[in-house]
């Protein structure tokens, strides 16, 4: 059957109309456009990506890590901890994808349960995680309730009876506040460190979910004195709360930022590339200015920080978590 088309018409064309008729022509012709772009598409690659778990906070952290896929191309797909559980759900995650990980890189915000990970090889084996900047533990006090030169200034003065039922403190089994009191055990020594834990249960202590939350209370007046981190501090400041940091000299706590690469990195390229970003000057000098962190190193004079022993830290952390867990029942 011959057929007359419409304009010009190549051969290919002609005899492909000739076969399958003028309606057949036009679904070939579609056919084989798609065709045409799918060979094409092909042989684009698709954007890279990298896994993030963080304890970091979301509204620090997400700026920081929007700008790294603006840079690199390389989308972020991140997952959060709760206030609550800091870091241990994180960590507890980690551990449990251990053998099939899911994850390339924990960017934490404090030290001890990147250690716990990496003592268990959670992380690559060269050059898996570094440290890098630092905020504090520090004390906060409500100003309108307390003046300066009565406010307490070290923690033992936490267990005097005129502050019963007027100190705040995240529960000590989570998060800095448990770095901090595991830390506190092996620089007092047990004995006098579990009495000071049993006199600071019976002043009637509030215990909440989270160093946020301790701010909140002593900004509102609830408590009037809290046991917190300095970022938080600074989150309150900022919100307008009538309060001010009283710095901890001989037993306060430096926290610095960590973060790792996961041994089995499902994207070892991308990974290695936040790895090195989150370290960069840039990047912290971003995190003090957001009052994430207080200073761009971990280093300080002994007599302003509690020197920690973390293989024996971590050696002891079971019996010294049990202890805890009795000491402070909810």
């Amino acid at each position: 059957m011959k057929i007359k088309a419409a304009g010009k018409v190549g051969g290919a064309e002609r005899l492909l109309a000739s076969i399958l008729g003028s309606g057949a022509w036009l679904v070939a012709a579609l056919v084989l456009v798609l065709v045409i772009l799918s060979v094409t598409g092909c042989g684009r690659r698709p954007r890279s990506e990298v896994v993030v778990y963080t304890s970091q906070d979301h509204v620090y952290a997400e700026p920081i890590l929007l700008e790294f896929t603006r840079k690199t191309s390389i989308r972020v797909a991140t997952v959060y901890d709760s206030e609550a559980v800091k870091t241990v759900g994180l960590a507890n995650r980690l551990l449990a994808e251990k053998n099939r990980p899911q994850c390339d890189l924990f960017w934490n915000n404090e030290e001890f349960r990147t250690r716990q990970l990496a003592a268990q090889g959670v992380f690559r084996e060269t050059n898996g995680w570094q440290a890098f900047g630092c905020r504090h533990r520090c004390l906060v006090v409500n100003v309108d309730r307390l003046r300066s030169n009565t406010a307490p200034n070290s923690l033992i003065e936490l267990t005097n009876s005129n502050w019963r039922g007027k100190v705040a403190l995240a529960y000590p089994l989570f998060g800095t506040t448990a770095t901090h009191f595991l830390a506190l055990r092996q620089r007092w020594g047990e004995a006098r460190w579990r009495d000071w834990c049993r006199a600071l249960q019976a002043n009637q202590p509030f215990l909440v979910d989270g160093n946020s939350v301790v701010v909140n209370l002593v900004g509102h007046g609830e408590a009037w004195i809290g046991l917190t981190d300095s970022d938080d501090v600074q989150a309150g400041l900022r919100e307008g709360m009538p309060i001010r940091e009283v710095p901890l000299t001989q037993d306060g706590l430096l926290i610095p930022n960590t973060v790792g690469v996961v041994r089995g990195a499902p994207h070892p390229e991308a990974a290695q590339q936040l790895f090195v970003y989150l370290q960069s000057p840039d990047v912290t000098a971003k995190l003090i200015q957001a009052h994430a962190l207080q200073d761009t190193s971990a280093e300080a004079p002994a007599a302003s920080r509690l020197p920690v022993d973390w293989v024996a830290l971590l050696r002891d952390l079971e019996p010294a978590t049990a202890e805890l867990k009795q000491l402070f029942l909810r």
